[in-house]
């Protein structure tokens, strides 16, 4: 399902128009994103977690030539679902 399928279906759900859709959807993501980067996290029970992970440095391997390449540290956002989401898709 795309970004705007989603936002056509949520417009539906609450009867607004599809635009009013739309921006709720970006605003969602947007209130997300924005609480990530504080390195916060963001919980729905029932569905599940959001939050951020660091990655430590590392030395990994060009798979084409074999040679040894520093990839840096860095953050990344990481979800983690519930188990009644688990069981809801089994």
């Amino acid at each position: 399902m795309t970004k705007a399928q989603y936002a056509a279906k949520l417009a539906e759900k609450l009867k607004v128009s599809k635009a009013e859709g739309g921006r709720i959807v970006d605003e969602v993501t947007g209130l997300l994103t924005n609480t990530l980067k504080k390195g916060d996290r963001v919980r729905f029970p029932g569905f599940g977690t959001f939050k951020v992970s660091k990655r430590k440095a590392r030395i990994a391997r060009n798979p084409q030539t074999g040679e040894p390449v520093k990839v840096p540290a860095r953050t990344v956002p990481r979800f983690t679902p519930s188990k009644e989401l688990k069981l809801a898709v089994k």
